[in-house]
């Protein structure tokens, strides 16, 4: 049950951040002080991919309490999966990327 693809940067740390219990503006805040201020998702941004990993079944909108809770979202079972296969993506990556760089350090063929 793939997602069929990388996932963007925000949609990534967006899931990451829901591992817990989150309103839209602590989404935010979490994602800032996770990237040391370089990822800063705008509100259009952040409510878009919520709509659409709420559509995909990634995450779930927990019932509110009254009228002036916030409402809070969750990563789901589905959405567990998705950002698992992301991090094993990721690891790839870095890994190829690290094995590449250092073949090409040991052979002393530095641009």
């Amino acid at each position: 049950m793939g997602n069929g693809g990388a996932l963007t940067e925000a949609v990534y740390y967006i899931l990451l951040t829901l591992l817990q219990p989150r309103h839209g503006y602590g989404i935010m805040q979490t994602v800032e002080g996770l990237t040391g201020g370089r990822v800063r998702l705008a509100a259009g941004t952040l409510y878009g991919a919520i709509s659409t990993m709420l559509d995909k079944g990634w995450i779930t909108a927990l019932p509110g309490e009254g009228e002036g809770r916030r409402k809070e979202y969750l990563i789901t079972a589905e959405g567990m999966s998705v950002l698992r296969e992301e991090l094993a993506r990721l690891e790839e990556l870095a890994t190829n990327g690290k094995k590449l760089l250092e073949e090409r350090e040991n052979e002393g063929n530095l641009l």
